[in-house]
């Protein structure tokens, strides 16, 4: 069974509302983020492999090596499938993200049919592809899929955030994350996206750019 979709700003702003009510610590967190952004993305081949490109770099590199690969035509299955290795290194693609990238293209993967799918089952589909880890494919079923229950418990900037929100004395790791988020079903990821942008909050108090 599919759960609730978050479409619009009004979901995120239903969800916020829900999570400072139950947690007076996310209420003191979204005074100081303001409303929170919708964050989606389409769905599909292209944005599952931005997710890949994007990993260990920063945003602005990701948006750069992205442009390059749209400029050569390989930001789709046939393109990036056809493509040469030395074309794609040429776009500042690592030789693990170009095999990713080609596992992806190759995978035969029903996108539309995930949406269809309850979040587990997604998560699991997509884990079986070369490449896409459990982060991976909680960030699609997230931001591609508007899922509102996905968290991203091994994600570094939301374990961060969560220690220094609710005052912990160290970063609590992925398992912790995970027990964690189950009192902030059924918007866990709106509850990420708090996170993510008071991560953005405190580090600018200590001043990280």
């Amino acid at each position: 069974m599919v759960g609730r979709i978050i479409e619009t700003e009004a979901h995120v702003a239903e969800g916020a509302a829900w999570l400072a009510a139950a947690e007076p610590r996310f209420a003191a967190a979204l005074e100081l983020t303001g409303p929170l952004p919708l964050l989606l993305r389409g769905d599909g081949f292209a944005p599952l492999f931005g997710a890949i490109v994007s990993q260990q770099v920063s945003v602005a590199a990701a948006k750069a090596v992205w442009a390059r690969l749209e400029a050569v035509g390989a930001t789709a299955p046939e393109g990036v499938a056809t493509a040469s290795d030395e074309a794609l290194r040429a776009c500042g693609l690592s030789r693990q993200k170009i095999a990713y990238g080609r596992a992806i293209a190759g995978s035969g993967i029903d996108f539309d049919a995930l949406r269809a799918m309850p979040d587990a089952d997604v998560i699991a589909e997509l884990v079986q592809i070369k490449g896409v880890g459990v982060w991976t494919a909680e960030i699609y079923a997230m931001f591609s899929l508007g899922r509102a229950d996905v968290f991203a418990p091994g994600d570094l900037a939301l374990q961060e955030a969560t220690r220094v929100l609710f005052d912990l004395a160290e970063r609590p790791r992925e398992p912790a994350m995970r027990m964690l988020s189950l009192d902030w079903s059924p918007w866990r990821a709106v509850a990420a996206r708090l996170l993510w942008a008071y991560y953005r909050v405190a580090k600018a108090r200590e001043g990280v750019v």
